[in-house]
């Protein structure tokens, strides 16, 4: 089959490569998706795409009367697919689950210590030969209260990490999980109880109609002052206008992110010579309270491998028994 992968990163290619088992034949196309560069599909039948590739309506429609017929995404999310009318149309369409969930928990992990404990701060100060301490005091995680929301497969993870930490754990979901409340103590209670009584709250859910922009300002004014707020997750599960006051009034302590409302363009490109003109992002990064890395959260050897492996799975089974385990949509063909 031949494979057109768009947002192909260089870091990527040769994990891509080494799971073509099966010898299909790849093209990398290192732009993203969208309504324009649509037309470096033809002659493909299948493509792969990233998170922030745009699957909406018009581009699938375009993709279609090219002659793709299968989708694969390089990602678990598939918020940036518009799959009801992928479905409509005859795509088949499938996600890449459960890649490494650790290394996502992981990176939470690391942006938490890495804020509270000043280390970007105490790094470019002894660099500077400044061994000052004055600026760089933090708080023990010990006995502090977490709140996960969302302990599916990356949010479990959080937990037990934390519960390693000897943290107190609040979780939310809508199936808890029986197995964190029994071994990590974890008690599940409401978002908003949440948002009242945790001192760091991790977010771990999809990107969908329920949840865009559920961290707001009603939640941002529920939380403690000294609350760090970590995502991981998708940039606008937080609403960025009430983020950026709660930041700038010190309502909370800090933002913590590997993510961003709106990256599509800016992320996964260097800015550094021509800068950047979001006007919101630029006043997220000119903050001391903010930490943010660039979607980097899935940048493992082991989850890169993963992904691959599972990316060639999905295109081998459907050119082998036409379905895949792994297959989006499903439910919209059977309603």
């Amino acid at each position: 089959m031949k494979l057109l992968v768009y947002s192909a990163k260089d870091f990527e290619i040769p994990y891509l490569k080494k799971a073509n088992e099966k010898g299909h034949r790849i093209a990398f196309c290192n732009e993203a998706l969208d309504s324009e560069t649509a037309i470096n599909a033809v002659g493909h039948k299948a493509i792969s795409i990233f998170s922030g590739d745009d699957a909406s309506v018009t581009v699938l429609e375009i993709l279609w009367n090219l002659g793709v017929r299968y989708i694969t995404l390089r990602s678990s999310g598939y918020n940036n697919i518009n799959l009801k009318r992928a479905k409509s149309l005859g795509f088949k369409v499938a996600n890449t689950p459960n890649y490494s969930p650790h290394a996502i928990a992981e990176h939470a992990v690391a942006l938490l210590l890495t804020f509270n404990r000043k280390l970007i701060t105490a790094n470019t100060q002894t660099h500077q030969y400044n061994f000052e301490q004055n600026n760089l005091i933090g708080f023990n995680l010990h006995g502090k209260t977490v709140g996960i929301i969302g302990t599916g497969r990356i949010g479990s993870i959080m937990a037990k990490i934390m519960h390693g930490f000897g943290c107190n754990i609040l979780g939310n979901d809508l199936e808890p999980d029986d197995d964190l409340v029994e071994n990590c103590g974890v008690t599940y209670t409401s978002l908003d109880d949440i948002c009242r009584k945790a001192d760091i709250i991790s977010l771990h859910i999809p990107l969908n109609s329920r949840n865009y922009q559920l961290i707001n300002k009603s939640k941002f004014i529920m939380m403690k002052q000294n609350v760090i707020l970590i995502n991981t997750a998708r940039g606008a599960i937080v609403e960025t206008n009430a983020l950026l006051k709660a930041l700038e009034t010190k309502n909370i302590a800090g933002y913590c992110t590997d993510v961003y409302e709106k990256e599509k363009g800016i992320f996964f490109k260097d800015h550094s010579t021509e800068g950047i003109t979001d006007e919101k992002l630029i006043r997220l990064l000119s903050l001391p309270n903010v930490l943010l890395t660039p979607h980097t959260g899935f940048a493992t050897e082991e989850a890169l491998e993963n992904i691959a492996q599972i990316t060639f799975e999905n295109i081998d089974d459907w050119e082998e028994v036409g379905i895949c385990q792994n297959e989006l949509g499903l439910e919209l063909i059977e309603s």
